[in-house]
């Protein structure tokens, strides 16, 4: 495991840093590891807990929402990895509006797509394809964009992300 997830005195996710960073703020005292890994880091003559989520034990304030950076693979896990138009496994990523026609690259003209419907709908809108979004684009909010910048949520994270991601 790469990283430890900080979550800040109110249990929010604040986001990821590195093992030896999350060793570092737990022995200066300024977060207390919540769960840890069962193989221990070692030192010369010390061993660690290796953490695996840690809590501040000050209040952070989070002066403004953090956006969540547009890719492909953010695309893909907030589709689940499913066409919006027919439901089928997604390997590509459609613009609704196609940029050809004024449409941006932005959270809510984005939608993952399979190739058969992408290649269907061409340069053309939704219904002038007589297709339909399953779902509308939305931008992540709140905690959602940690587990979309990771390439793998581990399992211990996930009790901690839930309720962000449930609330966007």
């Amino acid at each position: 495991m790469s990283g430890a997830l900080v979550l800040n005195v109110t249990f929010e996710p604040l986001g990821v840093v590195a093992v030896r960073r999350a060793v570092c703020l737990v022995i200066s005292d300024k977060a207390d590891v919540v769960e840890a890994d069962v193989i221990p880091m070692y030192t010369v003559d010390q061993s660690f807990p290796r953490p695996l989520v840690v809590k501040l034990r000050y209040m952070v304030h989070v002066p403004y929402r953090r956006l969540t950076a547009l890719s492909r693979r953010a695309v893909f896990a907030r589709d689940d990895h499913r066409c919006q138009y027919c439901g089928r496994h997604a390997d590509s990523i459609d613009h609704v509006l196609p940029r050809s026609r004024g449409g941006e690259h932005v959270w809510e003209n984005v939608a993952a797509a399979c190739r058969r419907c992408n290649t269907h709908k061409r340069d053309r809108t939704p219904e002038e394809a007589g297709m339909r979004l399953e779902r509308p684009c939305t931008a992540p909010r709140h905690g959602g964009w940690i587990a979309l910048g990771s390439s793998r949520v581990p399992d211990v994270w996930k009790p901690y992300l839930a309720p962000a991601i449930l609330a966007s």
